[in-house]
């Protein structure tokens, strides 16, 4: 099951690796750790501009920590990104794919930004499940981290079903006790696209976001004020709330909740 419903942030891998040589960016920092997926491709950049990767989880695989001894270039800080990214420095490019909730992704970007500030960097993050089904509904590995105030209803056991605001019993896209979402869709602080929103709202800079409608969404934030920006937009606007990718989205999610009530009916 888990290869048909591809997922992971390297399918973007063309976009990625043509957003970070724009930039120019060599020093990078992930935000979760993806072994086998976009972590190498990152690590590989890196090393070829001279540069740094770090890597943010808080509980990485073994191999992962194996594959980082080898790789000197390549840092690992085993603390949840909020605890982590004021410790990184001269960071040129952030990519974030982490916990996609409103309280993390807001409180991400807003250290990110201040880090930014802080050592004279441009404001370069990538965001991964910025579209459907964690856009507008949080979505929580460990809802005990969120503080109370920002944290909604949440359940184990429901799924998340297109179009439908509460959660469905026994059906739909969901956690099966691994994660837990939002019990309703939609309002103020709630999921990782509104986050974004919010803090491009208070961010004080001229910042740009490109929205790339596949794989759960991928969103390229940038300060238009660097050198490089035009060039950045250029590129990445013929990938921007393409309606074709978003109805390829549309019809693969839509069929792969249909194999889920297949698998639930037998």
């Amino acid at each position: 099951m888990a290869d048909l419903l591809i997922h992971s942030m390297a399918e973007f891998a063309p976009i990625i690796t043509g957003v970070l040589e724009i930039s120019g960016s060599g020093n990078i920092v992930e935000i979760g750790a993806e072994f086998g997926g976009t972590t190498p491709l990152l690590a590989a950049h890196a090393e070829l501009l001279g540069g740094t990767l770090t890597s943010i989880d808080p509980t990485p695989k073994p191999e992962f920590l194996e594959w980082v001894a080898a790789n000197p270039h390549v840092r690992h800080i085993a603390a949840p990104s909020l605890d982590a990214i004021d410790s990184c420095r001269d960071v040129d490019a952030w990519l974030v794919d982490g916990d996609h909730n409103w309280y993390t992704v807001f409180h991400e970007l807003a250290a990110i930004d201040a880090v930014c500030r802080r050592d004279d960097r441009p404001l370069l993050v990538l965001l991964h499940d910025i579209a459907w089904p964690c856009a507008r509904r949080d979505f929580y590995y460990a809802p005990e981290r969120i503080p109370a105030e920002f944290r909604h209803p949440y359940d184990y056991d429901g799924g998340a079903i297109p179009g439908q605001c509460d959660l469905v019993a026994n059906a739909g896209f969901r956690g099966m006790g691994q994660f837990a979402w939002a019990t309703h869709e939609g309002g103020p602080r709630n999921g990782v696209l509104t986050g974004i929103e919010d803090f491009i709202a208070q961010s004080g800079r001229d910042l740009a976001f490109a929205e790339i409608p596949g794989v759960f969404g991928l969103g390229v934030l940038f300060d238009q004020a660097m050198p490089w920006s035009e060039a950045l937009g250029q590129f990445v606007l013929p990938y921007h709330q393409h309606p074709l990718l978003a109805s390829l989205e549309r019809n693969r999610l839509a069929n792969y909740l249909r194999v889920l009530d297949l698998q639930d009916a037998a």
